[in-house]
């Protein structure tokens, strides 16, 4: 039961850290201090889908799982949890390094629009 809970409470932080990659550049128009948070996490996000890492995190529950008698899941999160909701073949190289680059590209206008309100100030 322990290595369930704490499988599942390893996919809900790397969910959480997913959509924070995504749009917690929109968390800095309100607190500003969530930028020296949010922007290495997009720098790790962007080399991962880049270079093709695992996430640390992925392992992690599979093992936990593993070791919970669960049936773990291989590839990486990505594929096993958003892209099956998002694209109906399996995910390969250059599909990744759009993934990265749509990440890279929404943060860039993010933070392009933030430096733009805060000059209009």
């Amino acid at each position: 039961m322990f290595y369930k809970l704490a499988a599942d409470a390893v996919a809900l932080l790397h969910i959480t850290f997913v959509v924070f990659t995504l749009a917690g550049g929109l968390l800095v128009y309100r607190w500003r201090w969530i930028a020296v948070l949010h922007i290495p996490a997009v720098v790790w996000g962007v080399l991962l889908e880049f270079r093709g890492w695992t996430c640390p995190l992925t392992p992690l529950e599979q093992q936990l799982r593993s070791a919970g008698n669960e049936v773990s899941y291989s590839g990486g999160f990505v594929d096993h949890y958003v892209l099956p909701t998002l694209y109906p073949a399996e995910i390969d190289r250059a599909m990744q390094v759009d993934m990265g680059s749509i990440l890279l590209i929404i943060n860039i206008a993010v933070y392009g629009w933030l430096l733009w309100r805060v000059r209009q100030h």
